[in-house]
């Protein structure tokens, strides 16, 4: 779908650069600096930041379009820097104090996250104590705050999936990133160690999923606050699905266009099987991309109105999502699958991009068999399963 979008047409400009890097960030298993320096120079981790701190608000979809295209020329980079954006509008949900903290006096101040509820605390006067190893936080050496995850004890004696927004001056990195596929991301682990965090840096998940936090209502004119927070949160994993599959379409017509059998001195590219390969693969990538749009559409819908979706809308988005990436990985296997074995090399294009396909369909939020049972149950009437996230 063409729209509007002078934040793409600027990242557009620093695409060549940051695809050049893309080798670099594997072997440094992080983001390059140059990266960073150039995403930032454009403006692009202003996309969720309030506007009363200089930011740009743009909709998720000028947002999703921006992440895929990114995820194009280094998928590592989009991983990092998506998180590193949509973080920020996690923030804004949390009251006024908490974002003061975080942005008054450097708008430009970035937050990584460990989401799960792996965090330990103790109550103490004013807020909690918290400690834990916090696994999985991408793009973490770029950034100077994180949103760390735990289980908080309530009144009614149930337990509430809390996050503590943490400075990084209270947590050490712990360089444990060692992977076979989106290498360049930096998803280390933070090493926090009876660390205090006042009451106004903690919000509950539930509250920030129906307009209940802290932060709700601070900016009535707002095109993107009045949301649940989730969404935005894991919008970047199937826009990044996307723009490798959009890639891996290129670089298929690229190598296979003047590609030679060695044994036989066949022509590749004019062969029917690479014919049907690259015609179902550009379908499918073509159905992902309007399936997401929508998708991605109604989200912004929903907050221009100030609405909160339901349960069944909510699940709908989710595994929405996760059927795009799906896809997506499908169309990534036919075409990888057929080029040969040079493509193996470490140094080709195309076996960064399989690798990194397939990791976009192992995180919580888009793995197909959870997604398939939540919006199975909720198709069918039934009530959701604790046990799926």
């Amino acid at each position: 779908m063409k729209r509007q979008n002078p934040l793409l047409e600027e990242l557009q400009k620093v695409l060549p650069n940051i695809a050049k890097n893309a080798e670099e960030a594997e072997n440094l298993r992080k983001v390059p600096e140059e990266n960073i320096e150039l995403l930032k120079k454009i403006g692009l981790h202003k996309a969720f930041l309030p506007k009363v701190y200089g930011g740009y608000e743009i909709s998720l979809p000028e947002f999703g379009d921006c992440i895929a295209a990114l995820a194009g020329a280094c998928a590592s980079t989009a991983w990092a820097f998506s998180l590193l954006c949509t973080h920020s509008h996690q923030i804004a949900l949390f009251p006024k104090q908490a974002q003061d903290d975080v942005w008054k006096d450097d708008p430009d101040m970035l937050a990584s996250s460990s989401i799960a509820p792996f965090g330990k605390y103790q109550e103490t006067d004013g807020g909690v104590i918290f400690s834990g190893d916090m696994r999985w936080s991408s793009g973490c050496e770029h950034a100077q705050w994180a949103l760390c995850g735990f289980l908080r004890e309530n009144k009614e004696g149930t337990k509430d999936h809390c996050f503590a927004l943490i400075p990084a001056t209270d947590y050490s990195i712990d360089d444990d990133w060692y992977s076979a596929a989106m290498k360049g991301s930096g998803t280390k682990t933070l090493v926090i160690r009876d660390k205090f965090v006042p009451e106004h840096r903690i919000q509950k998940a539930k509250d920030m999923m129906e307009g209940k936090s802290g932060g709700f209502g601070l900016y009535p004119d707002s095109k993107i606050f009045y949301a649940p927070y989730r969404p935005y949160f894991a919008s970047g994993f199937s826009a990044i699905s996307l723009g490798i599959a959009e890639r891996m379409l290129e670089t298929f017509k690229e190598v296979t266009q003047g590609r030679i059998r060695a044994y036989t001195g066949a022509k590749v590219g004019t062969a029917t099987p690479a014919l049907l390969r690259i015609a179902e693969s550009t379908h499918q990538v073509m159905a992902a991309r309007a399936f997401l749009e929508k998708t991605w559409d109604e989200h912004a819908e929903y907050a221009e109105a100030h609405q909160y979706p339901d349960r069944a809308k909510l699940a709908e988005w989710r595994t929405n999502q996760a059927y795009v990436v799906k896809m997506c990985i499908d169309a990534v296997d036919r075409l990888f699958s057929s080029m040969g074995a040079s493509h193996w090399y470490l140094d080709k294009e195309a076996q960064r991009l399989f690798r990194d396909s397939h990791i976009t369909g192992a995180h919580a939020y888009t793995d197909y068999d959870v997604c398939a049972q939540i919006f199975g149950r909720e198709l069918m009437g039934l009530e959701p399963d604790p046990s799926l996230l």
